[in-house]
């Protein structure tokens, strides 16, 4: 009977060559194919222990070692088909032949929980869609020791649901049919190898995984653009220039660097007469003051001794002056500010907003109070009101504009900064630039203890009746351990409550970010009272996601590294570069260290620390997570004409001080947008280099954004000069060595670029 069972079961796979076709520019777009020829293979497969290997051109590899021995039952096989049964295990298996591929479906009969692992995979090397793309030879011992008995989460550790594996001659592509409870685990005893585990859940109905199987040459392209295939097939592929015709504000995005703007100042140090101010501020404002500061402001008892002995010094020194800025801009944001004791007086405007009440003013119409009450108590001290903090604000987003940078997308860090300065979203949105806000509804904290803005919620019976628990019942922590998550399809009410609150006030934001929304760190949820599948924790982000868009026309972006968005969002940060500060406590938590990022604080207002602080990285960050000679364009391959992607935000640009030049050169090679973080200081202190590099990516990048990466090319053998080609008629050449390279007569020098767009050639040399 087992010689019978072991017997190699052998079928044909014929592929067909897909050709792309031509739509008149009159007919509806329809997505088109692209160009590539999976190879003919023929596939065999032992059921006793599920060993799966196929032949292409004479060579035979492995698809899945050898499984430890399993009892067969209900074997079953036609021309086109072969099942069976793993009896003990609750599994059934179901291969059949298709024209292209291989299709795997393997399905859990069992009511309870149950897990199987499948395929064991073993290869020379591996495409695996980690961010943008990774290449990984089995033997490198860097990946080695980064993977040793790693775990990733499958739907939240790589951006497409897809990999690859080289063998001799060919690679094997896997495509994941479901992409809910998988997990792989790494093996690097030897070389680097793995294992794919899948959970069926008890919540969930859907007990089947599976995969398509697909042959391809041994290269990015052909890989990627397999998955590409199978995603258009679907319907799962959207081009931005279609999502354009249903918001015309996304091609804002095309040739914009991305920027976050940083100043929280109400009033900016250029509006107060500081010799008036120190001789003249009246003792009751200024006590008034210091008693908001040490009762409701964080941290603000600090702030408070900047008033102290005002009177005994003869000049107001640049530090005291920020301080004093930072405590009048941190009292005029608060409720409490209004004291009839102190201000006895007021004009026909501030009467009116006072006769409303306070309690019943949006946040834009309290500050703007608490400015006219503050300009009332010290007249000619200070500026009239509507010049306050612009020398912080629009005059720098003026000089932007006049400098060449002719789209920007610019993102606040909360909604708050809207409120303050009204006439930056305003003046933003006039000079064609898209700007919006961060925005999360990951996090819940427990009501009244709330750390951060996104963590409150109006609602608040959702922190004890609309949160994640998991299998043992347990509420699952929130971010850094704070609070709770907060469960998706529980959370769109409030999504709507908070939007509408934030847009009523009249900022006119065009644009929204949704913090996690697309890293894909999602859910099982357990509670009996809202049970919920990792399905339909997605299900519910992309509800969230499609009515910002369609309800309020805004440009959606997400911080992700998934593709289950693409259709929904126009742009995502984090796909180029990670956050990975927290895997170092040199990064995340030494402040002595050189490679600490430093701290979300700033002392002016302005970018925090952590973001406008340049330090080097260890080799081995470096190595993982920027070197060019391990990355690979997997998904610019399948996305660049439909997704825009760049950095997490704290990894932007100009972050690392020794990568600047290859990351700029990065950022054109594969159509990447500059990432900064700006206030009136980093401005002036980078203007230079984010003026000069921008203008160059943005020429670039207008004419590549609605093209296909149609090539990808490692020129030489230590893969440090790389090619990029878009359309028919667009290229780059990218030099990331030291020496010199000569390509087709042209001189590319060291850390430089070869621009090749139809007959014109451009060399680009960044400067730092």
């Amino acid at each position: 009977m087992k010689k019978m069972l072991t017997i190699m079961l052998i079928f044909t796979i014929v592929t067909s060559v897909l050709t792309a076709c031509v739509n008149d520019k009159d007919i509806p777009r329809k997505e088109v194919y692209s160009d590539i020829a999976n190879l003919d293979f023929n596939f065999s497969v032992n059921p006793e222990n599920f060993a799966f290997e196929v032949e292409s051109n004479g060579i035979t590899e492995r698809v899945s070692e050898p499984l430890a021995d399993m009892k067969v039952s209900n074997l079953k096989e036609d021309k086109n088909n072969i099942s069976w049964t793993y009896l003990k295990k609750g599994i059934d298996v179901d291969i059949e032949k298709k024209d292209k591929y291989v299709d795997v479906t393997i399905k859990s009969s069992k009511n309870e929980e149950n897990l199987f692992s499948w395929p064991s995979v073993k290869g020379d090397g591996y495409m695996l869609p980690l961010n943008q793309g990774k290449y990984i030879q089995s033997n490198d011992s860097i990946w080695r020791d980064y993977l040793s008995e790693e775990k990733m989460k499958l739907i939240e550790a790589f951006s497409m649901q897809f990999f690859a594996v080289d063998k001799s001659e060919y690679s094997v592509v896997y495509i994941i049919k479901n992409p809910f409870n998988n997990e792989i685990a790494f093996n690097t005893e030897n070389d680097i190898e793995f294992t794919f585990n899948h959970e069926f859940p008890t919540i969930n109905e859907q007990k089947e995984y599976g995969f398509r199987i697909y042959v391809t040459k041994k290269n990015p392209v052909d890989v990627a653009k397999t998955y590409k295939n199978y995603l258009i097939e679907h319907g799962d592929f959207k081009k931005l220039q279609d999502k354009a015709v249903e918001n015309s504000n996304i091609e804002k995005l095309y040739g914009a660097p991305h920027a976050y703007f940083w100043d929280r100042t109400v009033i900016s140090e250029g509006n107060i007469e500081w010799a008036k101010f120190r001789d003249s501020v009246p003792k009751k404002l200024r006590l008034w003051i210091q008693e908001l500061l040490t009762t409701k402001v964080e941290d603000g008892s600090d702030l408070s001794l900047a008033f102290e002995d005002l009177n005994s010094v003869d000049y107001v020194d640049k530090y005291t002056k920020s301080r004093i800025v930072k405590s009048l801009s941190a009292v005029m944001q608060l409720k409490e500010f209004y004291n009839p004791e102190i201000f006895t007086e007021t004009n026909k405007k501030t009467q009116s907003l006072l006769d409303r009440g306070i309690e019943n003013l949006n946040s834009v119409e309290l500050i703007d109070l608490n400015k006219r009450l503050l300009k009332g108590a010290l007249g000619d001290i200070v500026d009239p009101i509507e010049k306050w903090a612009d020398e912080n604000t629009v005059e720098v987003l003026k000089d932007m504009k006049d400098s060449g940078l002719e789209n920007m997308w610019i993102g606040l860090d909360d909604w708050q900064e809207g409120f303050i300065k009204p006439e930056l979203v305003k003046e933003a949105e006039e000079m064609g630039y898209l700007i919006g806000t961060y925005d999360s509804y990951h996090s819940i904290h427990k009501p009244g203890k709330e750390k951060w803005e996104t963590a409150k919620f109006k609602d608040t019976s959702l922190f004890e009746q609309a949160t994640v628990a998991n299998k043992d019942g347990n509420k699952i922590e929130g971010f850094q351990g704070e609070g709770r998550k907060l469960n998706p399809t529980l959370a769109l009410p409030s999504i709507k409550e908070r939007v509408t609150s934030i847009l009523n006030t009249g900022l006119a934001f065009n644009s929204w970010f949704l913090d996690t929304d697309g890293t894909g760190e999602i859910f099982d949820d357990y509670s009996p009272e809202h049970v919920t599948t990792e399905q339909e924790d997605i299900l519910a982000r992309i509800e969230r996601m499609e009515y910002l868009q369609k309800e309020w026309g805004m440009v959606v972006g997400t911080e992700g590294r998934n593709d289950f968005a693409n259709k929904t969002v126009a742009f995502a940060h984090g796909i180029e570069t990670p956050s990975f500060s927290w895997m170092d406590e040199d990064m995340s938590k030494n402040k002595e260290s050189e490679y600490y990022v430093g701290r979300y604080y700033s002392s002016n207002g302005g970018v925090p620390e952590m973001f406008s602080k340049q330090i080097p990285l260890k080799e081995k960050y470096k190595k993982l997570f920027l070197d060019s000679t391990y990355t690979i364009p997997l998904y610019k391959l399948v996305y660049n004409d439909s997704v825009i992607t760049t950095h997490w935000w704290g990894w932007g640009t100009l972050k690392v001080e020794d990568e600047i030049a290859n990351r700029m050169l990065y950022e054109i090679l594969y159509n990447v947008p500059p990432l900064y973080h700006i206030d009136k200081s980093e401005w002036e202190k980078h203007k230079e280099t984010i003026v000069n590099h921008s203008q160059v990516w943005s020429n670039f990048s207008k004419k590549a954004i609605t093209e296909e990466m149609t090539d990808f090319k490692i020129i030489t053998d230590d893969r440090l000069v790389q090619m990029t080609e878009y359309g028919e008629a667009l290229a780059v050449v990218a030099n990331f060595s030291e020496d010199e390279f000569e390509y087709r007569g042209e001189t590319i020098p060291g850390k430089s670029l070869l621009i090749i767009d139809g007959n014109r050639n451009t060399i680009y040399t960044p400067k730092k």
